[in-house]
């Protein structure tokens, strides 16, 4: 049960699966898994990751059947080494870094909120948790978040058919695309200058009826020239500069 992913150095994928971090030879398929910290609890697997400005690869876990503060929430270095940051996580999904890389956000779909953390890169630590957005449950849950290049947040709405974009700084909704699926997932930036958006949706624990009525479930949408710009990712072993 594959969580997130993203590029090692050497081209390959890091990746956080049910019961671990590893690697997947993109050639032979071949996982070589490197760290199990939740090895003692079976009931959890890993959810989304990200890598940040330190290098490092962020990535948290859910208990399988959406238990409350059953998850927790890690970063992992390229020396393998595996530091737990935050616990007692309903489940952990959206993150995204300020433009400055001084302030971490963080969705924890269960708390219906993203908080704000401060964040030094240099050590990787993360202190002064304040709740800066609140999500109306009528709104669905929060669950994957990107940032666009004004600094601006973009969280995918699980049950509630729509992307929002939000200021960090006032916690005001910008804007809000709907979707003709109710389960959107994530959403990211793409193409050749990061101006269109990509957004993943789920078809899972929908009923017959439900499907009828949204056959594009588990399709991945993209909005071309959305009129806002991505980031570049940040790179897994590879700091950034200031």
């Amino acid at each position: 049960m594959i969580g997130s992913a993203v590029i090692s150095p050497d081209g390959n994928f890091l990746v956080a699966l049910e019961n671990g971090i590893g690697y997947v030879n993109r050639e032979s398929g071949e996982v070589t898994m490197v760290a199990s910290p939740e090895a003692d609890i079976p009931g959890n697997r890993f959810n989304d990751g990200k890598c940040g400005p330190d290098g490092k690869f962020w990535a948290g876990t859910m208990s399988h059947v959406y238990e409350p503060e059953k998850g927790n929430f890690y970063v992992f270095d390229k020396d393998h080494n595996i530091t737990r940051k935050i616990t007692k996580v309903g489940i952990s999904n959206g993150m995204a870094w300020s433009l400055d890389h001084r302030t971490f956000y963080y969705i924890d779909t269960l708390a219906h909120n993203v908080a704000a953390y401060n964040y030094d890169k240099n050590t990787s630590e993360i202190t002064e948790k304040k709740v800066i957005i609140d999500i109306p449950k009528e709104d669905g849950y929060p669950d994957g978040m990107s940032m666009d290049s004004e600094g601006m947040l973009w969280i995918a709405h699980w049950g509630g058919w729509q992307v929002t974009r939000w200021n960090p700084d006032t916690g005001e909704k910008l804007l809000s695309i709907p979707f003709p699926v109710s389960r959107v997932s994530s959403c990211t930036f793409g193409g050749d200058n990061l101006e269109d958006l990509y957004v993943t949706t789920a078809l899972r624990e929908l009923s017959e009826e439900e499907l009828a009525a949204q056959p594009l479930s588990g399709s991945l949408f993209v909005i071309k020239n959305i009129g806002y710009k991505g980031l570049p990712l940040f790179e897994f072993g590879c700091k950034t500069a200031g």
